[in-house]
């Protein structure tokens, strides 16, 4: 797992992994990684050196409450990263709500009782009778043809009575204008398997301001336009899992990877799901998911931490810990033959295929990042070479290490769609043959030594801003328990060798362990 994870951290069109508020874009893999110059190794060993060096200048300690914090101080100019992580996400959810942790990602932007609120007690009452009237009209719905249709009318007529006098109430967007006011930049979130995350960047000295809003958004945030926010989700389904070839391929895919972990579980919702979403379900998602023991706050800028430390025991220290209240998750049993489906639509042919492996920190998932690379890093790798040139059978293809998520055992995938005139079959056979190849031959040292130094100079360029250092710091702080992941990482990449990319590849990527989803044309 590559620092930090793919899907983590890209916004392009195509693989519903994560949702981000603001870009909302899901994650594509056709496309082929640009080509990274590669620096000397003198340079390398130089830059792999400095994220020991930091890991060092961190301030790391836990809250009363249970919150845990890291604070980097990079006085280098008078801005700061904040990053705040829940180690809850959409594995959370479970069936029948799927979808929560999504929507309740919408709704933490719509203010709170202090701001955008101007009679927090009159609010309170329409909300209920809002809430009180959308479950009613949301069973009336559920009855189908069987329902009454004129009190169905009814609800519907009340419920956006309801809606346009509350917005007589409070004032739309009041946290986007203050912290754009702020001179605020990079302001996003975003929900996946493993975890939710909220970022931002500021001037230094507005870190306060930052605190005020994030302690209140959690402790008294609102839920405004939800049934307006709830129609948004179902039409960002639509656009982009039921009526898009890439995000349906994918979900259909990981449902049949994963037979009971919720990995198999799309983050967006399941259709039926998200239409019968209420305000209660996003209360109690909240009450579990963003309880104080699951949450990671990072700082990293020309900031202090005595004066980060008075800052955040006054607006998060009055956070009251909660108790565990998740459910066990059950664990994904080994594949022990081959999963296929076939999805007919509309559009060029592709594939995904994807195969079971440990998670981090075992060895085997580094192993997997310098596989990942060796087949689909650039126009020199293995996959764009033999598929794209030698057999122009691709028309893209791509290997990702780790997905769904990371805090659990899960897929190396590959992605590709065929070049026409060929047939998918003929691209599925010319995967095998690539993959066989790995594990039938060694890889030749200076081919496994070049990939292994671009992996290290992408390390090294993550970590060169206090955005990049704060997402790595927080994300594995987050997911692993443990920020220095970070400190080793380079190293181990570095002692990767040809025997373990072998044996990797002829344990895991073998047609037992795999899943394999065809779209064909329909």
């Amino acid at each position: 797992m590559t620092p930090e994870k793919p899907h983590e951290n890209m916004s392009m069109n195509g693989w519903p992994h994560i949702f981000s508020r603001r870009a909302k874009k899901i994650f594509l893999l056709f496309f082929l990684v640009p080509f990274v110059l590669p620096l000397s190794p003198a340079a390398v060993s130089a830059g792999a050196q400095s994220p020991v060096g930091m890991m060092d200048r961190v301030e790391a300690f836990t809250m009363k409450n249970g919150i845990r914090v890291l604070i980097l101080r990079r006085p280098f100019s008078p801005t700061a990263s904040f990053y705040i992580r829940f180690r809850a996400g959409a594995v959370e959810e479970r069936n029948g709500k799927t979808g929560l942790a999504h929507l309740l990602e919408h709704m933490m932007f719509k203010g709170t009782t202090t701001i955008g609120g101007k009679n927090p007690a009159q609010e309170r009452k329409l909300l209920r009778k809002i809430a009180k009237t959308g479950e009613a009209l949301d069973r009336e719905i559920a009855k189908g043809p069987a329902g009454d249709k004129q009190r169905r009318d009814e609800l519907s007529k009340r419920l956006a009575g309801l809606q346009k006098e509350h917005r007589h109430w409070y004032l739309s967007n009041e946290i986007d204008r203050l912290y754009t006011e702020a001179g605020a930049v990079h302001i996003n979130a975003s929900t996946g398997q493993d975890m939710i995350t909220y970022h931002v960047s500021l001037p230094a000295n507005k870190a306060e301001l930052w605190a005020r809003i994030e302690a209140d958004r959690l402790a008294n945030y609102v839920l405004r336009e939800f049934y307006q926010e709830r129609e948004v989700v179902r039409e960002e389904r639509r656009q982009r899992i039921d009526a898009d070839p890439d995000g349906l391929l994918y979900e259909r895919f990981a449902a049949a990877a994963f037979l009971v972990h919720p990995y198999r579980r799309p983050v967006i919702g399941r259709p039926e799901d998200i239409e019968s979403l209420n305000m209660k379900d996003v209360e109690r998602f909240h009450r579990q998911a963003k309880a104080p023991h699951k949450m990671v706050i990072t700082i990293v800028g020309d900031v202090k931490t005595s004066e980060m430390r008075r800052i955040l025991e006054k607006y998060f220290g009055v956070l009251h810990p909660r108790p565990e209240t998740a459910s066990p998750i059950p664990k994904e049993p080994t594949a022990t033959a081959e999963r296929r489906i076939t999805i007919p639509f509309d559009a060029g042919e592709r594939l995904i295929m994807g195969f079971l492996k440990p998670p981090p920190p075992a060895r085997e998932d580094y192993v997997f990042d310098v596989i990942a690379s060796l087949l689909s890093r650039d126009r020199t790798s293995r996959f764009y070479r033999y598929l794209v040139e030698d057999k122009g059978l691709a028309e893209s293809v791509q290997a990702v290490n780790g997905m769904p998520g990371s805090r659990y055992p899960n897929l190396f995938c590959v992605f590709a769609s065929v070049r026409r005139p060929h047939r998918i079959e003929e691209l599925v056979v010319a995967v095998e043959e690539s993959l066989n190849q790995l594990a039938a031959e060694p890889v030749p040292e200076a081919e496994l030594n070049k990939v292994k130094k671009q992996l290290q100079v992408d390390f090294i360029r993550r970590l060169n801003t206090n955005e990049g250092i704060a997402g790595q710091l927080s994300y594995f702080e987050t997911l692993l328990g443990d920020y220095r992941y970070l400190i080793d990482y380079a190293d181990r990449i570095a002692g990767v060798t040809p025997a373990e990319v072998r044996a990797a590849a002829r344990n895991f990527l073998n047609r037992d362990r795999r899943t394999l989803a065809i779209m064909v044309k329909e």
